[in-house]
């Protein structure tokens, strides 16, 4: 069998030649001495690394590497020249625009001449690509675990410290009516949350907010070693910008790389998406247990209120009281001032029953002009009886209704747990019933529901 002929022969390249064809590679080819600077770098390194050549060689390699990955950089090199070949070890280069590139290195140690020669490569568009694909999955998990707002911006900031090493992190949010600007999420150990307040033209927070101009953003209170490097973003929703984010700079560097904004206007659209998902759920489950006119619970909700309470009362020995409270002559107002009057009347009866009891007692309503009044934690019978009273005196008071002054007064019935049990049907028809009595003794009064043993 013939050999194919070699075309050419490596002892016809001279140096000139040979370092012309190595300047053709898409790699770049460093070679490093023993003190850790450069003496050699070809054409490729240019693009690679940002800057020329000449501005490199002679200069320490550890200079060009960014300050988050020296020190196990350094440890490579120790391994490198302890006779370890590191093939495919990764870190990052700052360029000399500012920019941040990831580089993958082929490295060995060659004794005989006493340099680290190794091959550099250029991998950002892959660890982008996977910073991205990461950072949704990361979102994605975030959105579906978190349990509310708090819990997805804790869990948003893990994945910026993670991605990005970010040492900071905050969300404010817009308030359209009073067009202000709160902070609900800050982490930071340099710096106190910024003081709510309003939206001002030509602030850095109303930039962020415009998206115009550079994503800077400042806050006046910061202090620290890492100086006022924070970036911040619009949170960007269908229904327009509800806030921004901000992000302060990876440790040990004044702010967020160029090359790393991308990936934070990834985050947070994500953010932004998940955060209306959240508001979006948390409005239909409040729509799905409140009652329209009044935004109180409504029987549903009152149901679970009531089973929660119960449970509480029986590990500590407390008692639940269950307020049945209905209007006396209450279809005279509708009849004679219309259904709108009536509306805002049973509207007034609802701040009027809150502002009667604790903020831990629920008031609820099951339709019509009847309410529920549930009150926990007691542990004497009588203490219903001067919330009863309270509510009655309360809801007496006469109130404007579109200039005419009316006044109705409650029936109320009240049942209590333990005497007549904790199940909620009996509970609310045993109040029912006793609501029913004060009425047709002609209302304006309150009735204890006999327990079990007194009503047969």
């Amino acid at each position: 069998m013939s050999s194919i002929p070699a075309r050419f022969s490596m002892d016809s390249f001279g140096p000139e030649r040979l370092a012309k064809v190595l300047d053709l590679l898409l790699d770049a080819i460093c070679i490093v001495d023993v003190d850790g600077r450069f003496l050699g770098i070809s054409g490729a390194g240019e693009r690679i690394f940002g800057y020329p050549v000449g501005e490199m060689l002679g200069r320490p390699m550890i200079d060009f590497v960014h300050p988050a990955d020296r020190p196990r950089t350094l440890a490579a090199v120790d391994a490198i020249v302890a006779g370890h070949p590191q093939p495919h070890f990764e870190n990052r280069y700052v360029r000399k625009n500012g920019s941040v590139v990831h580089i993958m290195w082929s490295a060995r140690w060659s004794a005989e001449e006493g340099v680290r020669v190794a091959v550099a490569r250029d991998v950002t568009e892959r660890r982008r690509s996977e910073a991205m694909r990461a950072a949704l999955y990361a979102m994605s998990d975030a959105a579906q675990s978190a349990d509310n707002l708090a819990s997805l911006f804790d869990r948003t900031q893990g994945v910026l410290r993670e991605l990005l090493d970010a040492s900071g992190f905050g969300v404010a949010l817009h308030d359209k009516a009073s067009d202000s600007i709160a902070f609900s999420h800050w982490s930071d150990p340099h710096a106190p949350m910024p003081a709510p307040g309003p939206l001002s033209s030509g602030s850095a927070s109303a930039d962020v907010m415009a998206g115009t101009g550079p994503a800077c953003w400042s806050h006046a209170g910061l202090t620290g070693p890492a100086g006022s490097g924070w970036t911040g973003l619009p949170l960007s929703t269908a229904r327009g910008v509800i806030g921004f984010m901000v992000v302060r700079g990876m440790q040990g560097a004044s702010d967020v790389a160029l090359d790393e904004l991308e990936l934070l206007r990834f985050v947070a659209l994500q953010l932004a998406a998940a955060m209306e998902r959240k508001q979006r759920d948390a409005w239909l489950e409040h729509v799905a247990g409140h009652d329209a006119l009044t935004d109180l619970p409504n029987r549903s909700l009152l149901h679970e209120h009531l089973v929660k309470a119960a449970a509480r009362a029986r590990r500590d020995g407390s008692r639940v009281s269950l307020l049945f409270v209905d209007l006396d002559r209450f279809k005279q107002v509708n009849d004679v001032l219309g259904h709108a009057a009536g509306d805002a009347l049973l509207q007034e009866v609802a701040r009027r029953l809150r502002a009667c009891v604790r903020e831990a007692d629920i008031v609820g309503r099951l339709g019509g002009d009847e309410f529920v009044v549930l009150l926990t934690g007691l542990h004497a019978s009588d203490d219903a009886l001067a919330v009863a009273e309270k509510i009655r005196l309360a809801l007496g008071r006469p109130c404007d209704l579109a200039g005419t002054s009316v006044a109705v007064t409650p029936s109320i019935g009240i049942a209590h747990s333990p005497e007549i049990g904790a199940d909620w049907d009996d509970l609310l028809r045993r109040a029912d019933a006793a609501m029913y009595g004060a009425k047709q003794c002609g209302g304006d009064a309150h009735r204890v529901a006999p327990g079990p043993q007194s009503a047969g």
